[in-house]
């Protein structure tokens, strides 16, 4: 007969950990889901200008267990699209690794997605690409639990802390950023995650010194998830205070609108218009083939067939173009004095001149700055590169309006997002008047845009592979642009005319104007200004 082990052992261990809380003074607060969804979060003014240490993923991701989307970017973006198919082909072993311990299941990720990669490399994605997706993961009953809060400390255990450290701290204000770190050697990643007592002793060494500096003596306050024993270890030895939000609780929670962001995301760039989950994932790469052969045909048609043909061809294979119902772009059409007219248009895809082109049923010409020498080759109408010098390209642009049409996109650079960055003002000293085009595009797999130096070439076959990718085309009602009598002319007027073409566009389309411009938006994404050896922007 087996003899039961006593609980005198066990019961003296619970005695001397309750002994040691009421000498340290912390006191702890498990919230229930009694009271409604919002009983979970303390409010505001209890934590205002407090220090508060944020259990990323239990408390402020809806999806907590959902690594694998985010795993599966880095693996995509920062590698190839090879390295995304061995993470799916690999995915039924790490669902057997998560029956044995999350943990495995992490490094194998880890392992997978970040081998081999550039440091750099992995930094640009995190701080491009991933901020889209985890915004879209958020809660808002959980930013606004600590959105006065004095300093803010996030703990991740879910996620190496190179991909969520740029997010965190540049769209949600973090302060600091705590998670286990990857092994790089000679700039690029060797795959092994560190343990996990190695970062949680960097969150009580940074707690620590946060309550040194202080004048308060208020104590940290812990916002935790209902699981996650690495976060509720630290939080028990270095918060006064602690908040656990149950399980049922988060469920009611709500995700963050767009308009309630604390930083607005105009830039973002990666190929995936998608959340790769693994039943996403598997349907891409099982489509991928069908896609290719689709963009070639769509490409062929609209670089050998008349608009006439080629738009009703693309139509078939289920790409759509909608010629929004507008002014007719030549009705009471007078000739001015260069000859031909100026389509000005936002910017979306490198496809815009085109698709104005098909809009028109004619040829026109598009300037461009630094397009790839491929781009320029494969383009099924004129293009005519200009030099960044003010004075030539206006010359240049001058002679082109004088032989015909000409479309010009004044923002410099495409923007995904419901935005329109600065006008640059040169087209406006070009001619009399000029003819608006508001132009938006949808797409369901695949981006037609990107940053990633040697790619731009890539982007119309990109935006032709998906599904069903649509371009939607208003010709609006023309703008004057000359001085009229009394006004004084030169930089200063064509600035004001490129502010209310930029204006009427943004009305037609529904999109807020910004003042941001193309070398804000490449040091945003890319941390340069966009200009490549070669002319490839």
């Amino acid at each position: 007969m087996v003899k039961k082990p006593s609980a005198l052992p066990r019961s003296f261990l619970s005695l001397r950990r309750l002994l040691r809380r009421s000498i340290s003074g912390r006191h702890y607060r498990r919230t229930t889901s009694a009271t409604g969804a919002r009983a979970a979060a303390p409010a505001q003014d209890k934590l205002k200008d407090r220090t508060v240490l944020v259990d990323v993923e239990g408390w402020l991701l809806r999806s907590p267990l959902s690594a694998f989307p985010y795993f599966m970017l880095v693996a995509v973006e920062a590698g190839s699209f090879l390295r995304g198919l061995l993470l799916l082909l690999v995915y039924p072993v790490l669902c057997l690794l998560a029956l044995i311990g999350l943990d495995l299941r992490l490094e194998a990720m880890v392992t997978v997605s970040l081998f081999g990669l550039r440091e750099r490399e992995v930094a640009r994605v995190s701080k491009a690409v991933l901020p889209k997706f985890f915004l879209e993961d958020v809660t808002m009953e959980g930013l606004e639990a600590f959105k006065k809060a004095g300093t803010v400390v996030a703990v991740t255990a879910a996620f190496p802390r190179v991909m969520v450290e740029g997010f965190l701290k540049e769209y949600l204000g973090v302060h600091a950023v705590v998670g286990r770190e990857v092994a790089v050697t000679a700039g690029r990643y060797v795959g092994f995650l560190e343990e996990e007592h190695a970062g949680m002793e960097r969150v009580g060494a940074f707690l620590e010194k946060m309550e040194e500096t202080r004048s308060k003596g208020d104590g940290a306050v812990g916002l935790l998830g209902a699981v996650g024993r690495m976060v509720h270890h630290v939080d028990s030895r270095y918060c006064k205070e602690t908040y656990v939000l149950s399980k049922a609780d988060k469920k009611a929670w709500q995700p963050l609108p767009r308009d309630k962001y604390p930083n607005k995301l105009v830039f973002h760039d990666g190929r995936l218009a998608f959340r790769p989950t693994f039943f996403a994932a598997l349907a891409m790469y099982t489509f991928a083939p069908l896609g290719i052969i689709l963009a070639a045909l769509r490409c062929i048609a609209f670089g050998v067939l008349p608009y006439r043909v080629s738009v009703p061809l693309a139509a078939a294979t289920g790409m759509r173009s909608r010629l929004v119902a507008g002014p007719s772009p030549d009705a009471s059409r007078e000739k001015n004095e260069a000859g031909g007219r100026l389509y000005v248009c936002n910017h979306r895809t490198l496809l815009d001149p085109i698709t104005v082109a098909a809009g028109l049923n004619k040829p026109v010409t598009a300037v461009t700055y630094s397009v790839s020498p491929v781009s320029e080759l494969l383009a099924p109408i004129r293009t005519a590169r200009l030099t960044r010098d003010r004075d030539e390209d206006r010359r240049r642009m001058e002679a082109l309006l004088a032989r015909g049409d000409l479309v010009v996109c004044p923002e410099g650079t495409t923007c995904r997002e419901a935005y329109l960055l600065r006008f640059s003002p040169l087209f406006a000293e070009l001619t009399g008047e000029v003819t608006p085009v508001a132009l938006d595009t949808r797409v369901d797999m695949f981006y037609g845009t990107s940053t990633k130096p040697g790619a731009k070439w890539l982007d119309p076959f990109y935006f032709m592979m998906n599904s069903r990718p649509e371009y939607r085309v208003e010709f609006l009602e023309r703008v004057a642009t000359a001085p009229a009598d009394g006004e004084a002319g030169g930089h200063g007027h064509s600035i004001q005319a490129a502010n209310r073409v930029q204006r009427v566009l943004g009305e037609a389309l529904g999109f807020e104007l910004t003042g941001l411009t193309r070398k804000d938006k490449y040091m945003m994404l890319a941390g340069n200004e966009g200009v490549v050896s070669g002319g490839a922007k």
